[in-house]
């Protein structure tokens, strides 16, 4: 065997690995970049949950018991119909381009709930646009508000 030929077979042995280190750099580069992409998504959906979970509350805080504010004594504070409460946020999550099942899914945290004060909870679901590969399963975000009247 010769010098030149030596060195031929030397170099055939090299042959195609810095395509295969371009070809694993790429897909570490595309999975780190559908991780950043889809934890934008995610946080851009927990925002839009929260805004609407804050007018959601302003709305149902706005449905005054008009009943028991005639009735009341003089001087007695305004109250919100809180057994309307849950059908308010749902037809404001409806309205504000929800779907069914989050609209169904929102509304008052009675538990939380006053003749002076409401509690809210918004519910978003949304699919991974390039984690989808690796996740297929949609993500489920909540957003929380209260409001209250405001006498004076």
């Amino acid at each position: 065997m010769t010098w030149l030929t030596a060195r031929r077979s030397a170099a055939r042995d090299d042959r195609g690995s810095g395509t295969a280190a371009v070809l694993m750099f790429a897909l570490v580069f595309m999975t780190l970049a559908a991780f950043v992409v889809d934890g934008g998504l995610s946080i851009h959906k927990r925002e839009r949950a929260a805004d609407i979970a804050e007018q959601a509350a302003r709305y149902a805080a706005q449905d005054i018991d008009v009943e028991a504010l005639r009735n009341a004594p003089a001087g007695t504070p305004p109250r919100i119909n809180t057994a309307n409460c849950d059908a308010r946020v749902k037809d404001f999550a409806a309205r504000s381009g929800l779907s069914i099942a989050d609209a169904a899914a929102s509304g008052c945290d009675m538990a939380r709930t006053t003749d002076q004060h409401v509690e809210v909870r918004i519910q978003l679901t949304y699919s991974p646009t390039l984690t989808g590969f690796f996740y297929s399963k949609d993500f489920t975000v909540h957003g929380t508000a209260a409001a209250e009247i405001a006498t004076g």
